[in-house]
């Protein structure tokens, strides 16, 4: 936890905050804070700056916080992955919020199984909880959107061409000829498949909407590994500052 992430449930007054839970365990575990001391700290959807701890017991941390830092700014990124692998969905999440992915949208695929759709891990508590950690990770505080399509045709037909308007749309895909582009700083769309891939119906559905296929090279990477390769190479400017 490189700063601890303020929600509005924890100040007890304008520069007052109130932790426990996790949070606590991690100042008093990891960090093995005491009063007096300070600590990074930053509001969702608000500035950065330092909390003084004021009053450390075994149930709560007392901080002053004081919010004059901006966060890094966002990725001009959508990213569109087919719903991954339950015991890949929390790191990946993760992996996204530390990177600066603002917009994700989860869809279906052929090869993804129902199953995964049931996974616990998509509860708006767990789903939080994971962005959380990684804007906690990479120390920013504005909060992923996450939105789920189950139907894959009905998304790629009815949605998907309203969200490639004004943006640079790709999608990855391994036997494309043309290799992914890099130092990009502009508005894009890149869809990422499922374990396996996209089947050739669904890369030519995502190409008729306005997708253009792009390659890594001849390694076949898991989803886990391809997220954050495929955007730190597009963004690398963006990422480096």
């Amino acid at each position: 936890m490189n700063l601890a992430l303020l929600f509005d449930e924890d100040f007890a007054g304008p520069d007052r905050v109130i932790l426990r839970g996790r949070r606590l365990t991690h100042l008093q575990s990891v960090i093995k804070v005491a009063a007096g001391d300070t600590i990074s700290v930053g509001r969702v959807e608000g500035n950065m700056g330092m909390g003084e701890v004021l009053r450390l017991t075994d149930t709560e941390a007392e901080l002053r916080v004081t919010l004059d830092l901006t966060p890094p700014a966002p990725l001009p990124l959508t990213l569109i992955l087919a719903m991954p692998r339950p015991k890949m969905f929390r790191r990946i999440l993760q992996t996204c919020a530390a990177l600066g992915v603002k917009d994700i949208w989860l869809i279906n695929s052929y090869k993804v199984e129902k199953s995964f759709w049931q996974t616990p891990w998509l509860s708006e508590e767990q789903v939080r909880e994971n962005l959380t950690l990684g804007l906690e990770q990479a120390k920013d505080t504005r909060m992923p959107h996450l939105q789920s399509r189950k139907l894959f045709k009905p998304f790629v037909e009815d949605e998907l061409p309203a969200l490639l308007q004004g943006k640079q749309a790709l999608v990855a895909h391994p036997g494309t000829s043309t290799p992914c582009p890099v130092h990009l700083n502009q508005p894009t769309v890149l869809c990422i498949g499922p374990e396996g891939g996209f089947t050739p119906y669904e890369v030519g559905k995502l190409e008729e909407a306005g997708c253009r296929g792009v390659h890594l090279g001849p390694r076949i990477l898991r989803m886990e590994t391809a997220v954050p390769v495929l955007v730190s190479r597009l963004f690398d400017a963006c990422l480096s500052g």
